[in-house]
């Protein structure tokens, strides 16, 4: 697979800083029962890295010292792994909010038959992958048939109370872009696919995100293949709102990976650039990307009492995803 990293690095992306954390996106591993083609994970059924039961334990303690009111649960498929169901409740018993991003068919998988039935009665917001209303998009980004598993699963859901605007039982969908343009604005997409999934299929959800895809791991691969990274990269250059920096995730949320190491955001984690969490002055560009690339890796266990409101974020050239036009995150759209 063609790498992107080395692309990113150098950038003159604006410096920012950290605000107060209040989410910690935790990835779970990168096992999934799918590989679809916009995954910025590189997730599949062939992965292997879990996370053990020893780190969400860790995990829960850095919740309770930091008093965290948001688990944002990711992966691969983050209910494959061993311990979720674990780690869901005694987040729940703590009265942590508890966001699950699930690809929807893995409710379908064998030995995943009560896992709609769980996540409804631990009150999971569920945030469901779902890049299009109509099959054949679906299919051709996520792999035959996944298209009908979705619905399915969505029907299930809705069965159990999902999608008709309990605050106990949320319903997100997530819209990705098959291929390298923008995502179309968030509020009239979110309409159509209300409209759509109501007419042909009677399903409810509560609301729509639409997420930039990031120019890294598979979709990076699938750009650099096709000769369009650069295109792609000057899409996000030329479509910058600097009224978005305000409110990028990464302001208030730290992304775990599988073995507990952190990073200011879960892109970050698949390009290898760990946290900085250091004292002082914020550096220069180019001190930051030098930091950013050759520092080792800062683990949860040293940073346990540390707080890190006023701490630079690593930023690259990726960031621009996250700023062009209406701006993305993992909640979507910014404005």
């Amino acid at each position: 697979m063609l790498d992107t990293r080395a692309r990113l690095l150098e950038s003159d992306f604006p410096l920012i800083k950290r605000r107060k954390l209040e989410t910690l996106q935790v990835n779970l591993g990168y096992l999934c029962n799918l590989s679809c083609t916009h995954c910025h994970v590189n997730a599949g059924p062939r992965r292997t890295e879990l996370m053990d039961r020893h780190t969400i334990d860790l995990i829960l303690g850095y919740m309770d010292a930091q008093h965290i009111q948001c688990l944002d649960l990711t992966g691969g498929a983050p209910e494959l792994n061993p311990h979720f169901r674990y780690f869901v409740e005694q987040a729940r018993s703590r009265e942590v909010h508890v966001m699950d991003r699930c690809n929807l068919t893995v409710l379908n998988e064998p030995g995943q038959e009560d896992l709609a039935d769980f996540l409804a009665q631990q009150s999971v917001e569920v945030v469901a992958s779902l890049p299009c209303y109509t099959s054949d998009n679906v299919d051709q980004q996520r792999g035959k048939g996944v298209f009908d598993s979705s619905i399915k699963a969505l029907k299930r859901l809705n069965e159990l109370g999902y999608g008709l605007n309990d605050k106990r039982r949320r319903l997100s969908l997530v819209y990705n872009p098959n291929g390298a343009f923008l995502p179309p604005p968030q509020e009239q997409l979110e309409h159509d696919y209300k409209r759509e999934l109501m007419e042909h299929f009677e399903i409810r959800f509560d609301s729509l995100f639409t997420i930039t895809n990031m120019p890294i791991a598979r979709f990076g691969s699938v750009l650099l293949s096709k000769g369009q990274f650069g295109e792609y990269m000057d899409l996000l250059r030329t479509s910058y709102a600097s009224e978005n920096l305000g409110s990028v995730m990464c302001r208030s949320l730290i992304s775990i990976d599988w073995q507990g190491f952190l990073y200011d955001c879960d892109f970050n984690q698949m390009l290898h650039l760990p946290m900085l969490a250091s004292s002082g002055h914020l550096p220069s560009h180019e001190g930051l990307h030098l930091l950013a690339s050759d520092r080792k890796k800062r683990h949860l266990s040293e940073l346990l009492d540390v707080d890190l409101e006023g701490q630079p974020i690593v930023v690259g050239d990726h960031c621009y995803g996250c700023t062009a036009g209406q701006g993305s995150s993992c909640g979507g759209a910014l404005e």
